[in-house]
């Protein structure tokens, strides 16, 4: 079987790009015999096409078509998004076409059966996981991180992108919250985050360097809204880093037992909560990007037969 993974999305510094990065080569560890994976933005000379992304899904592919669609964000708030013209409803159009729509929460395929008509038999839930370089780092990493960030001896952190305002994420009321504690910004950031007040923005980071932040930090702090998974919180376990989550339903679903959870409306609350955290952290979801390419070749297999589409 040879399926095209179209990889564009590999270059987002967003989730969607871990995800596209570490499936890829997950893809490629583990293909059976006679399994092909090629990187190509259309089908042609295979016999199914991915599309990991929304921006990469084709209304008319010729051949079976895999979605992964990560959230319903931009489609449950458009006036938020303002992601509202003719390529944005044909993208959507084409995921309702597709022969199989990979979610990574039962959460989210709850949001596309509502909002897109998505027939549940077409839907296949498969996790996400830390990449391999998020582990525990030694001390002297992060001695050496701390010094060369200036970073405080105990902080809260959050990570993720800001190169522009996002609603959902609630990083004005974030910095607004009472605390004891330092507040460290991780990620690439846009000119709007000079107006937070009182916290440290590290710019963005390599791969290593926020392992060794997840490390060195108190706690996480993730005051979102809403999520279709929350790759940074299982980031954070993986580096033994405690975790405070807003109470959501995807990141309730993947890291019930393993984080603390404020309501979702008191950002407050969840930056206290977060204070009081102690390590160790409990461990992460034990499901690995090997497992999500094992389970995402058996979504390919199943487009391999006869009659691969479901009502």
């Amino acid at each position: 079987m040879r399926v095209a993974l179209d990889t564009r999305g590999g270059a987002d510094l967003r989730g969607i790009g871990r995800y596209v990065r570490c499936l890829h080569d997950a893809l490629l560890a583990t293909a059976g015999e006679g399994d092909e994976l090629v990187e190509r933005r259309r089908p042609t000379g295979c016999d199914a096409f991915h599309s990991p992304w929304l921006d990469g899904v084709l209304l008319r592919p010729g051949r079976p078509q895999v979605v992964t669609l990560h959230d319903l964000v931009p489609l449950k708030r458009r006036s938020e998004y303002l992601r509202t013209g003719i390529r944005f409803r044909l993208r959507y159009l084409a995921v309702q076409r597709a022969d199989r729509v990979i979610v990574p929460t039962a959460a989210v395929g709850r949001d596309v059966t509502e909002h897109l008509e998505v027939s549940p038999a077409r839907l296949r839930v498969i996790h996400e996981a830390p990449a391999p370089v998020f582990r525990p780092a030694k001390g002297d990493a992060v001695a050496e991180l701390r010094s060369r960030l200036g970073l405080p001896e105990r902080f809260l952190l959050w990570v993720g992108g800001m190169r522009h305002r996002d609603p959902r994420k609630r990083l004005t009321e974030l910095t607004a919250a009472p605390r004891t504690l330092p507040l460290v910004l991780a990620g690439p950031a846009g000119e709007w985050t000079a107006s937070l007040p009182d916290v440290q923005l590290t710019g963005e980071l390599t791969d290593e360097d926020l392992a060794t932040l997840y490390s060195a930090a108190h706690a996480l702090v993730l005051p979102s809204d809403d999520e279709g998974f929350g790759l940074t919180p299982i980031e954070a376990l993986a580096c033994g880093c405690p975790v405070a989550c807003s109470d959501v339903p995807a990141v309730r679903e993947v890291l019930d037992g393993r984080a603390a959870f404020a309501p979702r409306e008191d950002v407050d609350a969840l930056v206290a909560l977060a204070e009081t955290l102690e390590r160790p952290a409990p461990a992460p979801p034990a499901w690995t990007w090997a497992d999500a390419a094992r389970a995402t070749w058996d979504v390919y297999r199943e487009l391999a037969g006869p009659s691969p589409r479901v009502a």
